[in-house]
């Protein structure tokens, strides 16, 4: 079913955008929240939590894409699920994709150093625009999807060692480039 459609059913308020949603989105709701919180059981509250989600949003919003918005729901549920469940224990797998990012975006908190997350949003779109199109989907299913390093190598048929010089040199990349736009010191 179109995405127009299932949006349809939601403005209708009918039961059935929910099979819809689960049909067609459903299972990759579930791989990102699994990535996140390497629980089935976790993974699928959320997936759950999401389809409540939409259901509630939709109306007033009307999501265009649909995929974006539903994904976007799944992963911050499941960050959310995350950091609840991890707050005594650190250095998790998920914490460790995290720190590897901040240390390309992290500055010292001061007031003229903070960071509005629409001008994040916007340097980082800007960024990601300008990558070749495997690195930003190897930058991508790591720091948004959060896939494994050997995950990403798999599905892109190279070394786990190339995937991690990549995201490696990818990072420098992105703080040159926030360092220039005048967002990091």
């Amino acid at each position: 079913m179109e995405d127009q459609a299932i949006i349809q059913l939601l403005f209708s308020r009918s039961e059935q955008a929910i099979s819809e949603l689960s049909n067609k989105y459903g299972r990759l709701c579930c791989k990102i929240a699994n990535n996140i919180l390497h629980n089935t059981l976790d993974a699928e509250e959320c997936v759950n939590d999401t389809y409540l989600g939409v259901w509630n949003s939709v109306p007033p919003q009307q999501p265009n894409p649909l995929l974006t918005y539903v994904c976007s729901i799944t992963r911050n549920l499941a960050l959310k699920k995350y950091h609840a469940s991890t707050a005594v224990k650190r250095n998790s797998y998920y914490d460790v994709a995290l720190e590897e990012l901040e240390s390309c975006l992290s500055t010292p908190d001061t007031p003229e150093s903070t960071l509005s997350a629409a001008e994040l949003t916007e340097q980082l779109n800007r960024f990601l625009s300008g990558l070749d199109p495997e690195n930003r989907t190897i930058f991508l299913r790591r720091y948004w999807y959060a896939d494994s390093i050997s995950a990403i190598a798999i599905r892109l048929r190279m070394g786990e060692n190339q995937v991690s010089v990549r995201l490696h040199r990818t990072r420098k990349k992105l703080r040159a480039h926030l360092k220039k736009e005048g967002v990091l010191v």
